[in-house]
């Protein structure tokens, strides 16, 4: 499929709605699907696609990635969430552990609250997302102490390996069409 660019939320009769791009990324896998979004949406609205900064909040528009930590999205992103009034949001994230759309939600639940209620939720994206080799390192020392549990996260950080793929990162791709047509 081709690049479709579509209007952001709330343009009217072809007006162009500024957005920005705004993710955190530890290991790459965030990043790839801000590109993929960025893919889609008309260049020329873009006001800033990067990492956590005041300047990304200019837009009306924002899509804010992030990267999971302990269950929420990374520090630096929830301060920027945090601190956004009035805003469009689209969400999206990756987490190491994947596979579960309850788990995902569970996610966006908690980065939620990081969201003052004067911002609007336009859509969400989550998928799972390559780990660092130290993170199976630390498994495998475990294997010892808890061998079911620490084999199956072994097998869940392998299966890991691939992702964002590019199945995903159509997805994302749809995900964002959808929210902003």
């Amino acid at each position: 499929m081709g690049t479709v660019h579509r209007p952001l939320a709330g343009s009217e009769k072809g007006e162009s709605v500024m957005y920005a791009i705004v993710y955190s990324s530890k290991t790459g896998n965030t990043k790839a699907l801000a590109e993929a979004a960025h893919a889609v949406l008309p260049e020329k609205d873009c006001v800033y696609l990067g990492p956590p900064d005041p300047k990304g909040a200019t837009a009306d528009d924002i899509l804010a990635g992030f990267w999971t930590d302990k269950g929420n999205c990374d520090k630096d992103m929830k301060a920027f969430l945090k601190g956004l009034e009035g805003k469009r949001i689209f969400l999206f994230g990756t987490a190491g552990f994947g596979g579960s759309e309850e788990y995902f939600n569970s996610i966006l639940e908690s980065v939620r609250k990081n969201i003052p209620k004067s911002n609007t939720i336009v859509g969400t994206f989550m998928c799972q997302g390559k780990m660092p080799a130290t993170v199976r390192q630390r498994y495998e020392s475990m294997l010892s102490v808890q061998p079911n549990k620490m084999k199956s996260m072994i097998k869940n950080f392998d299966q890991a390996l691939s992702h964002p793929d590019e199945q995903d990162l159509q997805n994302m791709k749809e995900s964002v069409a959808a929210a902003f047509n």
